[in-house]
């Protein structure tokens, strides 16, 4: 299956908030780099990352574009909200094994009011 595929089965889930659906997309090893936090390795670490922020905030997925590049997706997003962001997603066997994504942390925390993460 095409990355771009994997991706927009990727933004349905996640605009459903369709947790198990989401990690059926990722393999055993994934890495999900979101680069305002630490890496989160592995599948369960990563599913329990989005049921933390899921339960923190009603999040939407709205596409603006998909590029393909060999085994590699990049989705640029914008939200109702005005955030935007980008996220690289690398497929193999038809699943994520790695995710990278850069957005405004800040703007999302005030917009949600959540409190900013102390280090």
């Amino acid at each position: 299956m095409p990355p771009k595929q994997i991706i927009l089965q990727w933004v349905d889930a996640f605009n459903n908030a369709d947790i198990n659906a989401l990690i059926g997309l990722y393999d055993d090893n994934a890495i999900n780099h979101q680069v305002v936090s630490e890496p989160v390795i592995g599948k369960t670490a990563i599913q329990k990352m989005f049921e933390q922020e899921f339960a923190e905030a009603k999040m939407v997925c709205i596409i603006e574009n998909i590029f393909e590049d060999n085994d590699w997706a990049i989705l640029e997003w914008k939200d109702p909200l005005g955030l935007r962001g980008c996220g690289f997603f690398q497929i193999k066997n038809n699943l994520i094994v790695f995710q990278r994504g850069y957005w405004d942390q800040l703007s999302f925390l005030r917009m949600h009011g959540l409190p900013f993460p102390q280090k």
